[in-house]
């Protein structure tokens, strides 16, 4: 259940190494804080490596690519992957350009990821369709995009989200539909990220990949549920998501999770 995978987070406290956006870091940082887990950004290659080390999970986000910070994310997956942790790869913008797209196959070739998330023609694209990414929104798929998410999952061998009104996850044979969050949390810049951040930190105490990014979903999108009832706009429900993140009771979240197991 999403409220024992939540209790689990709060209190493991587990240390998420990222290297990400550099538009949304300060929104990873305190929403992985907000829902009890730790995290720490360090994007230099003379540290990525020791600092995987010694965390529960490494989240990857090409959002603001460079190629320095492609070979910190190699040195950093390949220490990740000797500990057995998980890595995420928030595929950012992939289908957008010739870079991005490049480099996603290069993580992907060099580092065992563990959890691909994106949006609908992020994960098309990395799935082998021809689309081409709206810069960092979602463009639309001529696809059943389930199968789609499975057929990245088979060929990688790994778990895959792709987000959205209603979010996919699946290991490549089951597949959860997670039908929580809020029109509001598109309103916002950085929630997807936010999001790599979560499931980063719930795949940290649950080994059960799929299970953990759709319970981690169901949360952050009780929480989208839950601030938007309180908010205005972007500007308040950016304030009343932390705070409705941090004050998740296992209570709220049994009552409010809609996953479905297809």
């Amino acid at each position: 259940m999403p409220k024992e995978t939540l209790e689990k987070v709060r209190s493991a406290k587990p240390l998420v190494h990222h290297i990400t956006n550099w538009v949304t870091i300060y929104d990873c940082a305190n929403i992985t804080r907000a829902f009890g887990a730790l995290p720490v950004m360090a994007h230099a290659k003379e540290e990525s490596a020791d600092m995987a080390a010694i965390a529960s999970a490494l989240v990857l986000n090409i959002g603001t690519l460079t190629n320095e910070l492609i070979q910190s994310m190699i040195i950093a997956g390949k220490s990740a992957n000797k500990k057995g942790i998980p890595v995420v790869l928030d595929a950012v913008g992939v289908g957008a350009t010739k870079l991005r797209d490049e480099k996603a196959l290069e993580l992907l070739s060099k580092v065992k990821i563990g959890i691909i998330k994106g949006n609908a023609s992020e994960i098309a694209k990395l799935a082998g369709l021809d689309v081409v990414t709206k810069g960092v929104e979602a463009a639309k798929v001529d696809a059943n995009l389930v199968d789609v998410a499975k057929s990245l999952a088979q060929k990688e061998k790994c778990t895959v989200v792709i987000t959205g009104k209603q979010d996919i996850v699946t290991g490549g044979e089951k597949t959860y539909l997670v039908n929580n969050g809020h029109s509001m949390m598109g309103c916002m810049v950085g929630t997807g990220c936010m999001a790599a951040s979560i499931i980063g930190a719930f795949a940290a105490v649950e080994k059960d990949y799929a299970k953990a990014a759709a319970h981690a979903l169901a949360c952050f999108g009780i929480a989208g549920e839950l601030a938007a009832a309180k908010s205005n706009g972007p500007g308040t429900f950016h304030e009343n998501f932390y705070d409705e993140a941090f004050n998740l009771t296992p209570e709220k979240v049994g009552k409010m999770a809609r996953i479905e197991e297809i």
